[in-house]
């Protein structure tokens, strides 16, 4: 059996128009896109990014141990230069450098941790981090806000529970897609599940996101005692 269920569109008055479009009994797929502003109406450029993490105790962590390193390395090239021996590691180290293979197992492990501990620190540093935040659009005021996760699945359940029919829902909000998997004690599932495509299409709208996720619902019934 197949429904109705609404796509949202934004009308000039603001409403969700429901166009008609076939899906499967059990869950519902669709992008709401109402209230969404037409580029360089809140942003200069119509576009705003993830916000970027300070990532301070990482940094921290490798400009101490690099600040170190090339201190003791320093102190042991003047103390050469002085006529002074050099320290122990860094003889250990060059005959170490001098007699061993490269094929040897522990040069090979070493350098291939040695390659990741960089990729990461590379990753660390070219990514902005703070995947939990989504961007909200910015208002006439230009300040530049954002929505946690957790907060933004808080309000969608929130809005889910108010249909009727549901007797729970669990929301997952990711940054491309909103799964929502709720639980209907009475009420067709259709209508259950085309009354909440409306409700979270509203919702999604509302809650002022730079790219509003993607609408992902699935009704059942409560599982059999017994």
């Amino acid at each position: 059996m197949s429904e109705p269920v609404g796509e949202g569109t934004e009308h000039p008055s603001g409403a969700v128009r429901a166009d008609v479009i076939e899906l499967d009994q059990s869950s519902s797929a669709a992008r709401y896109e109402s209230n969404r502003p037409t580029p360089g109406a809140d942003d200069a450029d119509g576009k705003a990014g993830r916000f970027w993490s300070w990532r301070r105790i990482p940094a921290a962590v490798v400009a101490a141990v690099l600040l170190g390193a090339a201190a003791l390395l320093l102190y042991d090239v003047v103390a050469v230069r002085a006529d002074h021996p050099a320290m122990y590691w860094r003889r250990w180290l060059a005959g170490q450098l001098a007699t061993q293979p490269l094929n040897n197992t522990w040069v090979m492990v070493g350098t291939g941790v040695a390659a990741v501990l960089g990729l990461w620190l590379l990753l660390l540093a070219l990514t902005p981090g703070l995947r939990e935040v989504l961007p909200m659009r910015r208002g006439p005021a230009r300040v530049r806000a954002g929505l946690d996760r957790e907060a933004a699945a808080l309000i969608l359940r929130d809005r889910a529970l108010e249909v009727s029919g549901v007797q729970s829902v669990r929301v997952r909000v990711r940054r491309a897609k909103a799964r929502v998997r709720a639980v209907s004690h009475f009420r067709e599932l259709d209508d259950v599940r085309a009354d909440l495509d409306t409700a979270l299409g509203v919702g999604i709208g509302e809650l002022g996101l730079v790219r509003p996720p993607a609408l992902s619902v699935h009704v059942r019934r409560p599982k059999k005692k017994g």
